[in-house]
């Protein structure tokens, strides 16, 4: 650091003395642009050979000096509050490297972990090798620079979550989800829509306890029952909802009876007659991926049986993936719906469904998350058989990759008789 009060020590100039007190005076107290324009001033003052005697004195640039006599002789003004011209300083590094993120995508992507459809995203690559990879193509950054360009590209750091399956994976867990991504992103492009579907946690109905906090006076907590057992008169709700992934729209119809293969079909009919067909009024076809069992597991025929009637009802064909074994949180509708309704309701009781509903209705996101919530009045019946004649009667192509996984029911073509 420079001490003003020493900068005349060893110099030779001419300078007066008042002149050299008065900058060793002002000097220190001066922000960078109040120093370039005094310095100019005293420059300009001494006449020819004055900026060399200044940066004798003082050890700024001849350069900053020469610039602070140009900024006195033109009068140029710079906004107040600033020590430079608009426009001056260093540029951004986008503004150097307008690809710099793709590039950060693509070092980060081999060791990227997590949901494959990137729902969230993280690396465990660090910053500085992240920084010493892009040093290696040309782009000298700071591992600083290069943590807040993850940020911004919606990578964080994780801590280990409890989110793998006992034994081995299935081994075309990682083909049937880049089969997923290639066609979801193929239709989405086509403008088709693609509908991530589950069914979420069942809930009692009643005063009771809910995960969670919300904010009330000290010392008042909301008073609910002491144990969890169901209350038959209100009973239990069973959310299946609906993710359209490229409107971030969302739909849940209510259940207050069985968690069926019925039941998942008819939600979605009554998410394409509410949303679906008004947001893709031209469509032929809809593309579902959802979990791998359950009401809407791959091997459950009456899913496949009342999809034929979706289709039949609709004149849609009906393509549907399934996720593999063991990866049910990896579907999208966790990451990007159920979370925030989970969210949007800790620590309130759920009543009644009027709570409940209006409680899902009101669940919104930074990004835009709109859900509509319907109570479905349907009483569903458990243990409904298909036949292998209704199963064989049912209009289905298999993919030619995992077809079991992975299939389109079309609507039948009724034969007409001359």
């Amino acid at each position: 650091m420079i001490h003003y009060s020493q900068i005349a020590e060893g110099v030779e100039n001419t300078l007066d003395s008042v002149t050299v007190a008065r900058i060793q005076t002002l000097l220190p107290y001066l922000d960078e642009r109040q120093k370039r324009l005094f310095l100019g001033i005293e420059a300009k003052g001494l006449g020819y050979g004055g900026v060399k005697e200044v940066h004798e004195l003082t050890g700024v640039s001849k350069t900053t000096i020469i610039q602070g006599k140009k900024d006195i002789e033109a009068a140029s003004e710079v906004e107040s509050g600033r020590t430079r011209k608009g426009g001056g300083g260093r540029k951004s590094v986008l503004d150097i490297h307008s690809d710099i993120k793709e590039k950060i995508q693509a070092i980060v992507e081999d060791e990227t972990y997590g949901d494959p459809g990137k729902t969230l995203t993280w690396t465990t690559k660090s910053l500085r090798n992240i920084q010493e990879a892009l040093q290696f193509r040309g782009i000298y950054v700071s591992y600083v620079t290069v943590g807040g360009l993850l940020k911004e590209m919606e990578y964080s750091l994780q801590l280990n979550q409890k989110n793998l399956q006992v034994g081995s994976p299935h081994p075309d867990r990682d083909g049937q989800f880049r089969f997923i991504n290639s066609k979801s992103s193929r239709m989405i492009k086509q403008g088709k829509p693609v509908i991530s579907v589950d069914t979420k946690k069942k809930e009692n109905v009643g005063n009771f306890k809910n995960c969670g906090a919300e904010y009330s006076k000290k010392k008042s907590p909301t008073q609910v029952l002491d144990h969890d057992f169901p209350l038959k008169e209100l009973g239990k709700v069973a959310p299946y909802g609906f993710y359209d992934i490229s409107s971030n729209e969302g739909f849940v119809n209510l259940g207050i009876s069985h968690d069926t293969a019925e039941f998942a079909v008819y939600s979605i009919l009554r998410w394409w007659q509410t949303l679906g067909k008004n947001t893709y009024p031209t469509t032929t076809e809809l593309y579902i991926i959802s979990d791998g069992g359950g009401s809407n597991g791959s091997r459950n025929r009456l899913w496949k049986k009342q999809l034929q009637g979706f289709a039949d009802i609709t004149g849609l064909d009906v393509h549907v993936s399934h996720l593999p074994p063991g990866t049910s949180k990896w579907n999208k509708i966790e990451h990007r719906m159920f979370c925030y309704i989970s969210k949007n309701w800790r620590g309130h009781p759920l009543i009644s469904i009027e709570v409940i509903i209006s409680l899902i209705s009101n669940t919104t996101t930074k990004k835009g998350l709109k859900i509509i919530c319907a109570k479905d009045d349907n009483t569903y019946e458990l243990g409904q058989k298909v036949t292998d004649e209704e199963l064989a009667s049912i209009n289905i192509s298999r993919d030619e990759f995992l077809g079991e996984w992975n299939y389109t029911i079309s609507p039948k073509v009724l034969q007409v008789i001359v």
